[in-house]
């Protein structure tokens, strides 16, 4: 967790840190160091050619460099104390030494201990305070070490960013529990009263020695050469020892309450959720917040506490992974060490077993077993390496979370919890597909020919292992589903298989128990099938195939589909005059005639039923409701064509219309809030309508097979919405008689 606490500029843990505009951090001292401020007369100047006139008064003559450095701290504590009139001139001055004053050679830039560059300031001339009219006042602005991003100060300079409380109480108890870790580390020989500091530690003894006694009874030789030494382990109660850290009411329960920076009188109530900031009473009835989106304090503390720590269960996951994924790289070096050892005991038989004349051949060969395993070994500690590296990254992270979490100060926690959580989130992403798998295997693919005769043998060499068919995939559940009628399955290769896959077929019954078919072939591992029966039991498989033949079949997974459908209107094959909106869902049209749109599912078997809302209705229109082929007529009246069967009814009757054939007519029409049911049953063949839960006419058509889709035919004096999902309804009020 250190590295989470230290400041990207100096290198040293935070003093006063503020947050940037930026959400990165960085100490108030190293923010003067790293601003640069310009007059506006000269913003587009390059900064050499600025003027540069005579310094301020400094130090008295003789007074040495230090007197430079004292005049610019008080500088500096003018500034954070703000006090008085000329404490934001006071910051403004801080933010350059008086080694950029004009005395002596110009330093074009300047490296902090931590290597971050940071410009100088440009110090304004003599006649600065008297500029002419049309001169702006001088303009600062700050660079952030680590995004690169820059940020413009007001007129209160670096008072303007807001501390990092938070951050600043986390560093105090961090120094605290690490003092109290060293003074708790005590020699475990010292024949003193009371020992002395533990100075290292033994891994192998498990002793803690001081200096003294580590000379005395732990020499760096004999049998304790290849001993390792480390520093004296943190103290549990320290933080990353495995402790409580301090937190709770210790650490935020006896601080004092957070006022607001604009209103010193005022504590933070209210979060700004379009400034993502805490706020005042008054920044809302008066300030620039008067207008915002503004939600409770705690409300948004414990949303984004909930985030945080969702997002921490993610990279906790895969440090455990990580770890394990450590325990079987170091296996596969022993591994890789034996079987190599094995290739060389079989080579060197064999060879051994040749004439003379195999002799400078068989060092040759050694030497591409030699390589080989040191190719081998050298990307597994590569990948051991990286992997250390990210995974002490993401601990340090989790822990720094952890304390941030442990913290009772809302304000200060919805301060940095944005860019935590996105960090936290890119740390678990960082994870990717294959970052968790060895990069090599522990065998060895070659193999040795011994059997040519004496004239080949200046030929010998290795030839490669015999290739094999694929093993049996992995069929990944937790990414297998289920939509409507689609269902998507994906699946992998075993770890450590490094036999090569051409790729994949997939099978799939017929949602009866019957014959599995191929439905994909390709180097895909995520296949997504469409149209599909509802309510339906599927079984699927996959195997994989190379050069020499088909692997064998992974374990059978069951699918089942969707009881109903749900669906929306699709605007990908609507009329262009067709206009959307609410999820598409709502459909109206910018045209006073006819057009046509569809739904997104399509029905080939089973009985399914949906409801259309009337949402508005003027000047007794004709809309059309029922299904169609995906080829139909868009341009016109649903039904007209003979790629749609439909009901087009207006505010007194109803008709039934396929290929523009009008019959059964009857009675009762649509107005503003009615719904009209479309109830089609495939087992049966038949298509029914209703009109406010009441069914209008007998079964409208029958004998009706293929896939159908769900449509709607409109004009801009009508707008439908659709809702579907919904059960077929079990009893059916009496159907009106026609009228002939």
């Amino acid at each position: 967790m250190e590295e989470e606490l230290k400041c990207p500029v100096c290198g040293s843990l935070f003093r006063e840190p503020i947050i940037l505009p930026c959400s990165h951090n960085v100490c108030l001292p190293c923010a003067r160091t790293i601003a640069v401020q310009t007059p506006e007369s000269e913003q587009h100047l390059p900064p050499l050619l600025h003027s540069r006139g005579p310094a301020p008064p400094a130090a008295a003559p003789g007074a040495g460099p230090g007197a430079a450095a004292g005049s610019a701290a008080c500088l500096d504590s003018e500034s954070a104390a703000g006090g008085g009139g000329g404490g934001d001139h006071a910051d403004k001055l801080s933010l350059h030494s008086e080694t950029d004053s004009g005395y002596g050679s110009y330093t074009p830039s300047l490296k902090s201990p931590n290597g971050v560059r940071v410009l100088p300031l440009v110090p304004a001339p003599p006649g600065a305070a008297a500029a002419p009219r049309g001169a702006g006042p001088p303009s600062s602005s700050l660079t952030c070490p680590q995004c690169h991003r820059s940020a413009s100060l007001d007129q209160r300079g670096l008072r303007g960013f807001q501390r990092n409380r938070l951050l600043e109480a986390i560093v105090q108890r961090y120094q605290q529990g690490r003092a109290a870790a060293a003074a708790a580390a005590k020699c475990q020989l010292c024949d003193r009263s009371p020992p002395e500091p533990a100075a290292v530690l033994c891994e192998q003894c498990e002793v803690l020695y001081c200096a003294a006694c580590q000379l005395r009874c732990h020499p760096a030789r004999g049998p304790f050469a290849k001993h390792r030494l480390t520093p004296p382990p943190a103290h549990p109660g320290a933080p990353g020892g495995g402790g409580d850290g301090g937190g709770g009411k210790g650490a935020g329960g006896g601080r004092k309450l957070p006022t607001c920076a604009e209103h010193d009188l005022e504590n933070y109530s209210m979060y700004c959720v379009s400034c993502r900031s805490p706020v005042c009473y008054q920044c809302l009835e008066e300030g620039k917040h008067n207008k915002h989106d503004v939600k409770a304090l705690g409300a948004m503390w414990k949303q984004h506490k909930a985030q945080l720590s969702q997002a921490l269960n993610g990279v906790s996951d895969k440090a455990k992974e990580a770890k394990e994924f450590l325990v079987q790289l170091k296996n596969l070096l022993q591994q890789i060490q034996e079987n190599g050892l094995d290739y060389e005991a079989c080579l060197v038989a064999q060879c051994d077993a040749l004439v003379d004349a195999l002799t400078r051949q068989k060092a040759k060969l050694l030497t591409k077993v030699t390589k080989e395993r040191e190719h081998k070994l050298k990307v597994v500690w590569d990948q051991i390496n990286h992997c250390t590296l990210k995974l002490r990254q993401s601990t340090g992270l989790m822990e720094y979370c952890l304390e941030v979490i442990k913290e009772n100060d809302p304000s200060g926690f919805l301060q940095i919890s944005d860019a935590l959580i996105k960090r936290v989130q890119v740390s678990q992403e960082q994870w990717v597909k294959g970052a968790l798998e060895p990069k090599v295997s522990a065998e060895f693919d070659l193999t040795l020919d011994s059997e040519p005769l004496l004239q080949s043998i200046h030929q010998l060499d290795f030839i490669q292992m015999k290739c094999r068919v694929p093993p049996v995939p992995l069929l990944q559940l937790e990414k297998c589903c289920t939509r409507n009628n689609s269902v998507t399955l994906a699946w992998r290769m075993p770890p450590l298989s490094h036999n090569p896959v051409e790729g994949y077929i997939l099978e799939l019954d017929d949602g009866d128990g019957g014959q599995f078919r191929e439905v994909y072939v390709g180097k895909e591992t995520l296949c997504t099938i469409d149209g599909l029966h509802f309510n339906s039991t599927y079984n699927a498989r996959v195997k994989a195939f190379n050069s020499s033949g088909v692997g064998p079949y992974s374990k059978t997974v069951i699918l089942q589909t969707s009881d109903v459908a749900w669906f929306t209107f699709d605007p990908s094959s609507a009329h262009r005059d067709i206009v959307l909106s609410n999820d598409n869902q709502t459909a109206t049209c910018n045209s006073y005639d006819d057009r046509v749109v569809l739904g997104t599912a399509a029905f080939s078997k089973g009985v399914h039923y949906w409801e259309l809302h009337v949402d508005r209705y003027d000047n007794h229109p004709d809309p059309a409701f029922g299904i169609a082929r995906i080829n139909v007529v868009k341009d016109m009246m649903l039904g007209k064509d003979d790629k749609a069967w439909a009901m087009y009814v207006d505010n007194n009757r109803s008709w039934f219309m396929h290929c523009n054939s009008h019959t059964n007519r009857t009675e009762g029409g649509v107005s503003k809030g009615a719904t009209v049911g479309v109830l089609l049953d495939l087992n049966k063949h038949n298509l029914t309508f209703y009109i406010n839960g009441q069914q209008q006419g007998p079964p409208a058509f029958e004998n009706i097979e293929g896939v159908f889709m769900p449509a709607l035919s409109l004009n801009r004096n009508v707008q439908v919405t659709l809702h579907t999902g919904l059960e077929v309804p079990q009893s059916v009020k009496q159907p009106k008689l026609p009228n002939n």
